[in-house]
């Protein structure tokens, strides 16, 4: 079958198709004939080499959802699976293929009315924003800031700041035509990526997606008490001395927390993503995909990933 591998660190060309043999589910494992692949900003991140000191090495095959059908149960697994449309958390990789073995606890039954496109839009996007913003604390009535408002994770953590409540939600976006959009998802106020821009004057939360060398500046915007949960570095990692920043607002009590999903309990993800899923196919959570290319074109998809281009999810068809 084809795969998609990160052949060399660094630009996207440095992606392959390639043939490997085909998976046989294990122990306790079903597989996918995969229909849908989430590309992530994450996934950028690793093929660019930055996380290379957290044991990622060259010919890593990225992709940490897709969406397909079960084909197949390996001994252990309910055979009623087989034959079920699902959404599959893959780990930290191994998504970007035409088929794939994943642990039974690691799926979910899609409703019939929600396409395997639109779960990986909401997918593992929604839980991430999910848990950083109850990581924060955030409470109805409070104010929140997404930085980098116009990926997936964004997306996600604007609506259910808006869905939990929030007495503001603003967002940080690089054009007037994506604060539009982010407004109809229910931001009330848009900004430019500096923060600046017809806001509140601070903020009880900031979830910032960015990270990168201007993160520390938006301690400045955080209310007295206010904290800030960073769940990405699609903007690289921050400065080594940003907590210095925090120091200095000693007064104000702020708090900084680093998210990642991987510290969250399989159960307590799956409740997540199911009610997600659910949601989505009331209509009450709108899955927004940029744009869907086929698997052959994955050096693309993270070309437009890297230059800014992506309003939502990109999504690979095998």
């Amino acid at each position: 079958m084809r795969a998609v591998e990160i052949r060399t660190f660094g630009a996207p060309e440095g992606l392959a198709v390639i043939d490997v043999p085909s998976p046989v589910p294990a122990e306790g494992e079903v597989l996918i004939d995969v229909e849908a692949i989430g590309v992530g900003g994450v996934d950028t991140v690793i093929r660019s080499g930055a996380l290379a000191g957290f044991g990622f090495r060259e010919g890593f095959i990225p992709g940490n959802e897709v969406a397909g059908t079960v084909t197949a149960v390996g001994g252990g697994v309910d055979p009623a699976w087989a034959g079920r449309r699902v959404w599959a958390f893959t780990g930290e990789g191994g998504g970007y293929v035409e088929q794939v073995a994943v642990a039974a606890e690691k799926i979910l039954p899609l409703p019939e009315n929600l396409s395997a496109t639109d779960a990986v839009a909401v997918g593992s996007s929604g839980m991430v924003a999910h848990f950083a913003l109850a990581r924060a604390p955030f409470t109805s009535g409070e104010s929140v800031l997404v930085r980098g408002a116009a990926g997936s994770i964004g997306i996600m953590a604007v609506q259910l700041a808006v869905r939990g409540g929030a007495g503001a939600v603003a967002v940080t976006t690089s054009s007037a035509e994506r604060g539009d959009r982010l407004r109809e998802l229910g931001a009330t106020h848009v900004l430019d990526r500096s923060g600046e821009g017809d806001g509140p004057a601070g903020y009880d939360v900031v979830i910032d997606i960015v990270s990168g060398v201007d993160m520390p500046s938006f301690f400045d915007r955080l209310n007295p008490n206010g904290r800030m949960v960073a769940v990405g570095v699609v903007a690289g990692m921050p400065p080594a001395d940003f907590g210095a920043k925090l120091m200095a607002a000693f007064r104000k009590s702020l708090s900084f927390a680093a998210f990642s999903a991987d510290s969250i309990p399989e159960p307590d993800r799956r409740v997540v993503s199911a009610e997600h899923f659910g949601a989505a196919a009331r209509g009450e959570l709108r899955p927004v995909v940029h744009e869907v290319l086929p698997l052959e074109k994955a050096v693309l998809a993270h070309r437009k990933m890297d230059d800014g281009e992506v309003f939502g999810r990109i999504v690979l068809t095998p």
